[in-house]
């Protein structure tokens, strides 16, 4: 029987502490050999994916970060056993590991061989214990890459260039990055006309610290950059904002703020690039209205039914988060209404089941509408799993276009480029419910009762 927490000694609450730790990175070493030997075993139609990071992803609680890193760590063991052993044993934390493994596999290119044998196994001894510190280490490193790397100085080096973006669990970005001094002395060049204090025009000091500036500034500078007409393409149009958004929110949200037009109704604002044509029944190409909106609800049997916006979509819990961007989630209200003005925004015009409402039906291929359509249903890859980013997506037919399928939204879904392969080279297989989202079959070797899966978007990265 299992002694409560609360009945343990002090004596026993740090053994107990210290016994789990050490069980912990055992557990964790156990589980990157086993990634090892799924890699090099398990077919990529068995998984589904890839390799196992997306798997990984898709049946556990791991964040798809964690999880690449788990399968870099079990790829790269495997060329140093030393690093292997030192973590098998629980001497060595995963997270030294991986440092040490970083710059194992990639030595600085003065370093000769013996040297690069003699660094590692003095890196390894230096993380070893309960002594190691992470700073430590990456000390050591950055002194040996500085004494044997590249004949150019660090600040003209830019191979060490990163930057890193990564998405919160309150809904915010947060950047951190390492430049050379000809790309840092670019960003702060940019920023400086854009940070310097601006008073009220009472006189009033600009109450902003110089952080606050520096992001506002930013933030300038991609406002620019997105208004400029000359900025690449992706996917087919030039990148832009979009907000999703359901007919009859965007009519509230609106009726709260001014006057509506007829082109206002159709689209909060429209971006110099794009359309702007009233919205329209994707089934039957007739303009949509207020009214013809919940007539088609009803058809659906969908009348009285909340928007549903995903499995991440009501960050809020309180159904305030009315709007939905394809990269950063869910918006409120109030910041709905506020985009609904922006010039460099279109709105994407959804129906009470979250599927768009104001693009045309059919055409040969995919058209930049139709894909937009699709990116306000499926957010990414709709594989149950994946998700990738829209931009990395092809549309497919689940109708062979060949074989007579139309190019329309319920006979389209957005897939990686892995995945598409997939879908059409395996047993799996993928239609549109009565819910008008994708659905996925599983073949028979994944699972022998060939459960039908929802698509990404509805399920959640995390599948049963």
């Amino acid at each position: 029987m299992t002694t409560e927490i609360w009945q343990l000694s002090e004596n026993e609450l740090l053994a107990d502490a210290a016994a789990v730790s050490h069980q912990i990175q055992l557990l964790e070493a156990r589980r990157i050999a086993l990634v090892a030997e799924i890699d090099t075993r398990v077919s990529r139609d068995k998984l589904g994916f890839p390799g196992p990071a997306g798997w990984l992803t898709s049946t556990t609680l791991l964040s798809p970060s964690k999880a690449t890193k788990i399968v870099a760590l079990a790829r790269g063991m495997a060329a140093f056993p030393d690093i292997a052993d030192a973590v098998n044993t629980g001497v060595m934390s995963v997270d030294h590991a991986a440092l040490i493994l970083t710059f194992a596999e990639t030595p600085p290119e003065n370093l000769p061989k013996e040297g690069r044998d003699a660094a590692r196994r003095a890196l390894i001894k230096a993380a070893t214990g309960p002594d190691a510190r992470t700073g430590r280490i990456r000390a050591a490193i950055t002194r040996l890459e500085d004494s044997f790397g590249t004949k150019k100085p660090p600040a003209e080096n830019t191979d060490r260039n990163e930057l890193f973006a990564s998405t919160t669990l309150n809904g915010r970005l947060v950047l951190k990055g390492d430049f050379d001094a000809i790309t840092g002395e670019k960003l702060l060049t940019a920023l400086s006309p854009l940070t310097e204090p601006h008073p009220a025009a009472d006189g009033t000091q600009d109450q902003r610290s110089p952080a606050k500036r520096r992001a506002d500034a930013f933030g300038h500078i991609l406002d620019q950059y997105l208004a400029s007409s000359d900025r690449p393409i992706e996917g087919g149009e030039r990148p832009h904002v979009n907000l999703h958004i359901r007919l009859q929110d965007l009519t509230d949200l609106q009726g709260g703020v001014h006057d509506i037009t007829d082109d206002e109704t159709s689209r909060a604002a429209t971006e110099s690039d794009t359309d702007a044509d009233a919205p329209v029944d994707i089934n039957t190409g007739n303009p949509v209205t207020p009214d013809t909106a919940t007539e088609l609800g009803r058809e659906n049997g969908s009348e009285g039914c909340a928007a549903d916006r995903g499995a991440y979509r009501d960050l809020f819990g309180d159904g305030t988060s009315v709007g939905w961007l394809p990269w950063m989630g869910p918006l409120s209200r109030n910041t709905s209404r506020q985009l609904a003005c922006d010039c460099v925004l279109t709105a994407i015009v959804m129906d009470e089941n979250g599927n768009p409402l104001n693009l045309a039906r059919t055409a040969r291929t995919v058209t930049a509408k139709q894909r937009t359509a699709l990116t306000a249903r499926d957010h990414g890859c709709a594989f149950p799993g994946c998700g990738k980013p829209a931009a990395w997506t092809e549309g497919h037919h689940i109708w062979h276009w060949g074989d007579g399928g139309p190019t329309d939204m319920n006979n389209l879904v957005l897939l990686c480029g892995f995945h598409h392969r997939l879908i059409h080279h395996s047993d799996w297989e993928v239609f549109i419910g009565t819910d008008n989202h994708p659905w996925f079959v599983p073949p028979a070797t994944v699972d022998p009762y060939r459960q039908p899966r929802p698509s990404h978007a509805r399920a959640g990265p995390h599948i049963a």
